[in-house]
């Protein structure tokens, strides 16, 4: 008997070997790499690590004596911590083409109607990702650093090690980036059919001590910046619920509302 594929299934056809899996993996990594170092080129002529280094400083400067300065305790620091300042900005910079890369290697195996709300996800989270990191810039580290600075006595010099600085920072902006993705998460999780909306709503008071639990985790040990993180998740969990039920209709698949009918 014929096994012909029907004309709904779209994949029918498209599996590769796992050699060529590997290979395009490989060249998605490579575009990734090319486009940070591209960034890199660029941030190192403008504005320059030195540039960059004092716009993160910013915060913790505001809270700090007049004419006084980050330190540098390691040897290597001077060089080291500035590459490694260029090197995050210039990830931050190309996170929408290293998440376009990321959709470009799972595609093949997307339908159609999926793939046309691949790219608006993209967007939106790579928007999101900046808005959670801008967030901490300008806000969180502001708060914090002023929290802090008000137990200082007033015979001590604050006068912090910048590469201790920089990976604190470091970690507030994955901590945060990763945070304001929880409405991305939710609607992916509805529209594979994972949980329901009613099973979201009805987790509501679960996630907020969940998410009071992770900031606590992943934060400084300060008020101000576990607030910070905990508050917008719980936010950003709603914003997920609501967006959930539109997405998992509107990305459904051409058939699926009159195939319904006939199942029950």
């Amino acid at each position: 008997m014929s096994t012909k594929p029907t004309k709904d299934d779209e994949l029918a056809g498209s599996e590769q070997p796992f050699v060529q899996h590997l290979m395009e993996l490989r060249d998605r990594l490579l575009y990734c790499i090319y486009g940070i170092a591209v960034a890199v080129a660029v941030l190192a002529i403008w504005p320059g690590p030195n540039g960059l280094i004092d716009f993160i400083a910013m915060p913790i400067k505001a809270h700090m004596p007049p004419d006084a300065k980050l330190i540098a305790v390691g040897v290597f620091s001077p060089f080291f911590v500035p590459l490694k300042v260029l090197m995050m900005v210039g990830m931050l910079a190309v996170l929408p083409w290293i998440m376009y890369q990321l959709w470009a290697f799972v595609a093949p195996g997307l339908y159609t109607h999926e793939k046309k709300f691949a790219l608006p996800l993209i967007i939106f989270g790579s928007f999101l990702a900046y808005v959670g990191i801008a967030f901490v810039q300008f806000f969180v580290l502001d708060k914090m650093f002023g929290f802090i600075q008000g137990f200082t006595p007033d015979s001590v010099a604050a006068t912090p090690d910048i590469a201790s600085y920089v990976e604190a920072i470091l970690s507030l902006y994955l901590a945060f980036g990763m945070a304001f993705q929880v409405p991305i998460v939710v609607m992916l999780l509805v529209r594979f059919g994972i949980v329901e909306v009613a099973k979201l709503k009805s987790f509501r008071g679960y996630f907020v001590v969940l998410a009071f639990v992770v900031a606590a985790v992943v934060t400084p040990p300060d008020v101000i910046s576990q607030l910070a993180l905990a508050i917008p998740m719980c936010l950003l969990y709603e914003v997920g619920i609501i967006g959930a039920g539109w997405f998992s209709k509107v990305s459904k698949k051409p058939g699926d509302e009159e195939a319904e009918p006939d199942q029950v």
